[in-house]
């Protein structure tokens, strides 16, 4: 979860822009809650577009319109009816909260691949951490590469399966330092958590285009 102050906000042909602090790393279509502004622009919403430039209103068809001569950063825009507001500084400052929980495997799905049997509840807990490590962490570095993922649907079965064999490294580096305990390699062990193959699997990181 993360939280963003809210310095500056405006309301113009029902759509609200909101500024904040720092850079808010959301996407359209992205779930977000926004506190401490006023009654009209808080609440849980949907992000519509994230603008780098100032807001000036709709067309006739619908069409987001932005004056390019003024660039703003930190942006988040997302629709709500009501009365028109000048852009204004929020004082004291809103709050602009964002959870991001991805829900592409689950502990059973690691423990299936692992082969394993659970032992206990503390085992089964265990397993479940790394399978949540797994899902927010790949979501992430697939956001980093370009990719725009649904939260609760894999793109695909081949990042379900690196997602999957990530976590089983979580799982099996338990207690080490960078790797999970091999005898193949004996005193020359490497890291095999993010393996090129789970890279490869995951579409990370993304090819650069010319």
């Amino acid at each position: 979860m993360a939280v963003y102050q809210i310095i500056f906000a405006q309301l113009l042909d029902n759509y609200a822009v909101v500024q904040t602090l720092t850079n808010p790393e959301i996407q359209a279509g992205e779930s977000i809650v926004v506190a401490s502004v006023s009654a009209t622009f808080n609440g849980t919403k949907t992000v519509y577009a994230m603008p780098q430039y100032e807001f000036i209103g709709v067309n006739t068809e619908g069409n987001l319109l932005f004056d390019y001569n003024v660039p703003i950063p930190n942006q988040v825009l997302y629709y709500v009816a009501g009365t028109d507001t000048t852009r204004y500084a929020v004082i004291p400052q809103g709050t602009l909260t964002h959870t991001q929980t991805c829900t592409w495997i689950n502990g059973a799905a690691v423990s299936t691949w692992l082969g394993i049997a659970l032992a206990g509840a503390d085992e089964t807990a265990f397993l479940t951490q790394c399978a949540n490590a797994a899902n927010n962490f790949m979501y992430l570095r697939r956001q980093e590469s370009g990719y725009t993922d649904a939260l609760a649907t894999s793109p695909g079965t081949q990042v379900t399966l690196a997602t999957t064999m990530y976590a089983g490294a979580l799982y099996r580096q338990r207690g080490a330092i960078d790797t999970f305990a091999s005898f193949s390699d004996m005193g020359t062990a490497v890291a095999s958590g993010l393996s090129p193959l789970i890279k490869q699997l995951a579409g990370i990181p993304r090819p650069a285009v010319a």
